[in-house]
């Protein structure tokens, strides 16, 4: 199953996904959150600090600036640059998905 959460700024989006990420979790499921906003603030929602959230924001703009190099498969970005939350959510903050693995 795989969910988006979209709308205007400001409408609580980064919240409901939260929300909804750790309440699948919490229930059994695999989850793979990912933040592609470009106020990349999920990982402070799914109760990740400060730290951890910056340095995923970090890490994703060191891609947009070319010295790190994309991942070439959705495994790779979650291996790479994703991050265990609470409740068994796993956290990628990415700036683009190029060529996405259909499935």
């Amino acid at each position: 199953m795989k969910i988006a959460v979209v709308g205007k700024g400001g409408s609580g989006k980064t919240t409901t996904a939260a929300v909804v990420a750790r309440a699948m979790a919490r229930s059994g499921r695999s989850v793979v959150a990912l933040d592609c906003d470009t106020n990349p603030n999920l990982g402070l929602s799914l109760g990740l600090g400060d730290a951890d959230t910056d340095a995923l924001v970090t890490l994703r703009e060191s891609l947009d600036e070319g010295t790190e190099e994309h991942a070439a498969s959705w495994a790779e970005i979650i291996e790479r640059f994703g991050v265990d939350a609470p409740d068994g959510v796993r956290l990628a903050v990415v700036s683009r998905i190029e060529d996405p693995e259909p499935g």
